[in-house]
């Protein structure tokens, strides 16, 4: 189980906001918002997926002094997957409470869900894997509940397999 805290900034809401292509003005012009439905700037839908940078055991940023995967053939002298062992990201969902806004500090905390198998038509057996995370205002109450699932294979699907 992870648990870290996730300081949302309205600077970090307009890039992320920018990085996926929206430019939805509710994201981040203060005066625009005010004046709309959601009555002040709010994050896009998918924004909690950028906490993973406040995540200290997050496997996928470099970290000082550390060697990294990287993403060039083999920029660091590491050839061993950093975790996950051949998972891959199957499916994500986004449960909302409120909406998630510029000053909110939110305590995130990730458990692991179900498990389940499935078979294959090329790699045999499937093996999913479920995690929960669920983001907590100051007060304790629920913003956002994300469920990931990830799939990894029994064994790997042989080259030139259809």
């Amino acid at each position: 189980m992870g648990q870290f805290t996730f300081p949302v900034e309205a600077g970090q809401i307009m890039l992320f906001a920018r990085s996926v292509g929206d430019p939805n003005p509710v994201y981040h012009d203060a005066r625009r918002a005010s004046e709309s439905e959601a009555a002040g700037i709010i994050a896009p839908p998918t924004f909690v997926q950028s906490s993973a940078q406040y995540d200290p055991d997050y496997p996928l940023r470099p970290h000082a002094g550390e060697p990294w995967f990287g993403s060039g053939r083999e920029p660091t002298g590491v050839t061993e997957p950093v975790s996950g062992g051949g998972r891959l990201h199957a499916e994500q969902h986004f449960e909302y409470f409120r909406q998630v806004r510029p000053g909110d500090v939110l305590e995130v905390t990730t458990i692991p869900g179900g498990t389940w198998e499935k078979t294959g038509r090329r790699g045999g057996r499937l093996v999913f894997e479920e995690q929960v995370t669920e983001y907590r205002d100051a007060a304790g109450e629920l913003v956002v509940r994300a469920r990931g699932v990830s799939v990894r294979p029994e064994k790997p699907v042989e080259q030139g397999a259809n």
